[in-house]
């Protein structure tokens, strides 16, 4: 399924479900229109396999969308909102 529609259906959902306890993760690099749509969605985490566009951080920002990229079994960064995975860290990007 690609994100488009992936998207649709997530929005399709949220009428029956609280998704701003869940997350995005997406196999792609993080683009402005991924956090777009996860911030109308209200979702409030996206996180990428690959890399975040420059677009997509200020836009992470701005929306209040936790941004996390390079998402691995061995680790993640993360670029825009890091309290909702990190409750102690202050607010600014880690990466």
């Amino acid at each position: 399924m690609g994100a488009a529609h992936a998207f649709g259906a997530l929005d399709g959902v949220r009428n029956r479900a609280d998704v701003r306890a869940g997350f995005v993760v997406v196999t792609s690099r993080a683009s402005y229109e991924m956090v777009m749509k996860s911030a109308t969605v209200g979702v409030g985490i996206l996180a990428a396999i690959s890399a975040p566009t420059a677009l997509a951080i200020a836009l992470a920002d701005e929306a209040n969308v936790t941004l996390v990229a390079f998402a691995r079994s061995e680790g993640f960064s993360v670029y825009a909102h890091p309290r909702r995975l990190l409750p102690d860290t202050p607010q600014r990007s880690i990466a």
